[in-house]
């Protein structure tokens, strides 16, 4: 070694820097891959994503590998710069020189190419791939005989050493979590239907379905003339069949079924009862995704919600069960109007999941559905107009009500 010029010490240390850097820098690059993403270029035959994919099936033979190799240049650089030092100053000069090659290598040869390899995995983690498959080959037995010893070690202090990372299933909130946190990563609007997907369990139809006293249908008790002006003027397709009143349905009504024999002179309103579909009724505690299923099963599209007594409860369409996913589908006058000074004026008649989800509030959605209903047991009174209150975390003001619910309520912006 004393042979060797300072020069050529010098550049071969900054070699050992250099593949430091390389080894840490891959090495972090490797292992924050998107393996979703990875499995989709493997898919395009993209070549650095087949190889990095190889790689990443054994990562115990890869950390192995990169390991030995890092240890390895490490270990190398801290003798020669012990070498450059005792040349150079004698032993006094060994301490500031591993001083300056500890700062070296944390800034060159870690703390940079790891930052790298973090924030532009692909770059590193495909070039490094082309390089770790030969030397892997080459050093197998010694990657080998490492990795044994490393099992027996931990096979001792009872931990069972696998080949492949253990892969542990998600459940639903785990996965709203990465959902909700992958802005950067998808565009808002599939985000947001994600989102609604992996909640339509934990919601069942009483939360999205007409209520009753707004369910439109056809009453055979009304006159044939009623009827009629009622089946050309409705904005309905299809329309529920009752006598008196909803709990007496007795079928659906499709509008292309009977319009073109309502001109008919002899039309009477056993026309209607010809014309009608058996009704489908739907518990109320079943859940959205349960009921997407039935509705697809037996290739329905509407049904009646009832309760325990068999009462019917409200209306649900496969429209309702489909606007969870992908929002509003046609246009409709808003009934969550924000205004210029940041407080919403909201129809008390909205659904609190509507309601959360069009502003990103957080109001129970366990006990009433409407917001009518959460303010009025909330107050356990129907409120005066002019009423405020802090309805969990929100100032609200009612501005309308009637003889038994509340119509219109604002809510104050926060300060």
């Amino acid at each position: 070694m004393n042979d060797i010029s300072l020069s050529i010490l010098f550049g071969i240390l900054a070699a050992l820097l250099i593949l430091s850097a390389f080894f840490s820098g891959s090495e972090t690059a490797l292992m924050t891959l998107n393996r979703y993403r990875l499995q989709h270029l493997v898919k395009k035959n993209h070549k650095g994503a087949i190889k990095a994919h190889q790689l990443l099936k054994r990562p115990d033979r890869l950390i192995g590998l990169i390991l030995l190799g890092n240890n390895f240049v490490n270990i190398l650089a801290s003798s020669l710069t012990t070498l450059i030092a005792i040349r150079i100053g004698g032993d006094n000069a060994i301490a500031p020189a591993t001083a300056l090659l500890t700062i070296g290598m944390l800034v060159f040869s870690e703390v940079t190419p790891k930052t790298l390899g973090a924030l532009r995995p692909e770059l590193l983690a495909f070039l490094s791939s082309w390089v770790y498959i030969p030397l892997l080959k080459v050093f197998y037995p010694l990657v080998w005989a490492i990795n044994s010893i490393s099992s027996l070690l931990l096979w001792i202090l009872g931990i069972k050493s696998t080949n492949s990372p253990t892969v542990e299933s998600l459940n639903k909130d785990e996965l709203k979590s990465i959902v909700s946190e992958a802005n950067h990563l998808m565009p808002a609007r599939y985000q947001n239907m994600l989102l609604s997907i992996l909640d339509l369990e934990s919601a069942s139809v009483s939360d999205i379905m007409t209520h009753r006293n707004d369910i439109v249908g056809i009453d055979l008790e009304e006159s044939v003339a009623d009827i009629i002006k009622q089946l050309q003027n409705s904005p309905h397709t299809r329309l529920p069949v009752y006598k008196k009143n909803i709990d007496r349905v007795i079928g659906f009504l499709h509008l292309r079924t009977i319009l073109s024999q309502i001109s008919q002179p002899d039309f009477d309103k056993q026309n209607i009862t010809n014309s009608l579909s058996k009704p489908f009724f739907i518990p109320a505690s079943t859940s959205i995704h349960k009921q997407m299923q039935i509705f697809k099963a037996e290739k329905l599209r509407i049904g009646l919600v009832v309760d325990e007594y068999g009462d019917v409860q409200g209306l649900v369409t496969l429209d309702d069960l489909l606007q969870e996913i992908v929002g509003e589908l046609v246009s409709e006058e808003p009934n969550i109007k924000m205004q210029k000074d940041g407080s919403y004026l909201v129809d008390a008649g909205v659904t609190i999941r509507e309601l959360n989800r069009i502003t990103h509030w957080d109001l129970p959605t366990e006990g009433p559905k409407t917001l009518n209903g959460l303010v009025i047991e909330y107050m356990e009174t129907i409120p005066e107009p002019g009423t405020s209150v802090k309805l969990h975390g929100h100032v609200i003001e009612i501005i309308k009500r009637d003889e038994n619910a509340i119509k219109l309520i604002k809510f104050n912006p926060k300060r």
